[in-house]
């Protein structure tokens, strides 16, 4: 009962509003409502980019220029939209949420997550987790990383004996990183199908709107999850390892305080979530990009220095990550537009990334695009993406083991879009490896063949 009435005040209250904007024509709610106009959202996006620095969105203004997203992103006038909930909410719904109170489970959305929550708890979250995401943590992880990559290759080729279509989402796409970050943080790497199985069931919970029946089924994962860092986190107390979460249980702040069991179970959560679940899409889109671009492919094949700037250029066209939100926490103005205190403000950062403004010819897959890596595909500000490093690095080898192992891969069909509006990418990949490189004396070769 008490889930039934937070969804009617949240998500069932939103779907009216956005189904009566929709309605009327309003680009941004029929992004939201409907999931084939989320199959090629990037006109409707369009429509939105006018000289005025925000729209009106389908609840909310919303912005689809980089210099505005930018400027809202790193601005100490804009906090997070966790924590209240039931802020600009209407009386009626404000006491149902009151009377249902909080989902017993935590979610990415829901304090402590470092999602939810602006400095000085963030600041703590934050400085206690990122020594393992530095630049030199990833570079130590990556012949792991790369060892990892064809070990699921091997597997790949077998599952393909004969020609036959293998899905790449789900044989490579979503097992490497969850191998990756399993082994990072101390998470038994034998249970990656299940946290698998988690993260696809929780993902829809940063998303809006949701229908009751998907509404129970994030509960009833997050719960599961919840659950299973709960009795995790207890087994590292007793006997500690060298990994991430075996440090978090016993590290102390700098004034000595460390984290409680909700804060380490909503950090742990967040960390092993996030470590894979935009990382699989950026795979994902990443290939099919190649897939309808084989100048683009031939140019990696002819240069392959150049895959780190195609991975910034996947991540620019093809933003895991479509949008973000924030609420201002106190009057301000953005480009000469007044803002009220607890205004929410919603950031096209899939939009922002395709902004002609900042990028030339900003719809086309340019792997050699100079300011690729100016997007904001990994946010901007206090809360840029904590895994920036270790998605590039792990985009980077995935994407390039694949296509020099295999460099006949190409599409068995079409690819089934995730059914979910914040997190964009591929549900299912289905694939032809075709003909493996081959190598001299029998050996596998590491230069990218032609």
């Amino acid at each position: 009962m008490r889930s039934a009435i937070r969804w009617a005040a949240t998500h069932g209250a939103m779907r009216l509003a956005i189904g009566a904007q929709a309605r009327r024509g309003n680009p941004d709610a029929e992004v939201l409502r409907d999931a084939v106009v989320r199959e090629d959202p990037y006109q409707h996006y369009e429509r939105l980019r006018t000289d005025a620095p925000f729209a009106g969105g389908a609840f909310a203004r919303v912005s689809v220029h980089h210099d505005v997203c930018t400027e809202v992103l790193r601005s100490d006038d804009f906090g997070v939209i966790g924590g209240d909930r039931t802020k600009g909410l209407p009386p009626l719904l404000r006491k149902a949420l009151r009377l249902a109170g909080p989902r017993p489970s935590i979610g990415p959305l829901d304090p402590p997550s470092m999602l939810a929550v602006d400095p000085p708890e963030h600041t703590r979250y934050r400085r206690m987790v990122s020594r393992a995401f530095s630049a030199r943590a990833v570079t130590h992880f990556r012949e792991r990383t790369e060892q990892i990559a064809e070990e699921l290759l091997d597997d790949l080729a077998r599952d393909a004996v004969g020609g036959q279509p293998v899905d790449l989402v789900a044989r490579y796409a979503s097992l490497l990183p969850v191998t990756v970050i399993s082994e990072m943080l101390g998470v038994p790497v034998a249970m990656r199908e299940q946290f698998l199985a988690w993260g696809d069931g929780a993902s829809p919970s940063l998303d809006m709107g949701l229908t009751w029946s998907t509404h129970r089924s994030v509960e009833r994962n997050l719960a599961e999850l919840d659950s299973w860092f709960r009795g995790h986190l207890r087994r590292l107390r007793a006997d500690p390892g060298d990994d991430l979460l075996s440090q978090l249980v016993v590290a102390a702040d700098d004034d000595g305080s460390g984290l409680s069991e909700q804060e380490l179970v909503a950090t742990a959560a967040l960390v092993f979530g996030a470590g894979f679940e935009t990382t699989v899409n950026l795979i994902g889109n990443g290939t099919a990009l190649l897939f309808g671009s084989p100048d683009q492919r031939r140019l990696l094949v002819d240069d392959p220095s150049l895959w780190p700037n195609a991975v910034d250029e996947m991540l620019r066209v093809e933003s895991p990550v479509q949008r973000t939100g924030r609420r201002v926490k106190r009057d301000t103005t953005v480009h000469g537009v007044p803002l009220r205190e607890g205004e929410l403000v919603l950031l096209g950062l899939a939009a922002a990334n395709r902004d002609p403004e900042v990028f030339q010819d900003p719809h086309t897959f340019d792997v050699t695009r100079t300011n690729a890596r100016d997007h904001v595909a990994f946010s901007s500000g206090i809360h840029f993406c904590l895994g920036a490093a270790l998605a590039r690095m792990e985009g980077e080898v995935a994407l390039r083991a694949l296509f020099q192992r295999f460099p006949d891969l190409g599409p068995a069909g079409a690819g089934r879009r995730r059914g979910t509006i914040i997190l964009r990418g591929y549900e299912s990949l289905p694939v032809t490896l075709g003909h493996p490189a081959s190598a001299p004396s029998g050996e596998r070769s590491t230069a990218v063949p032609g």
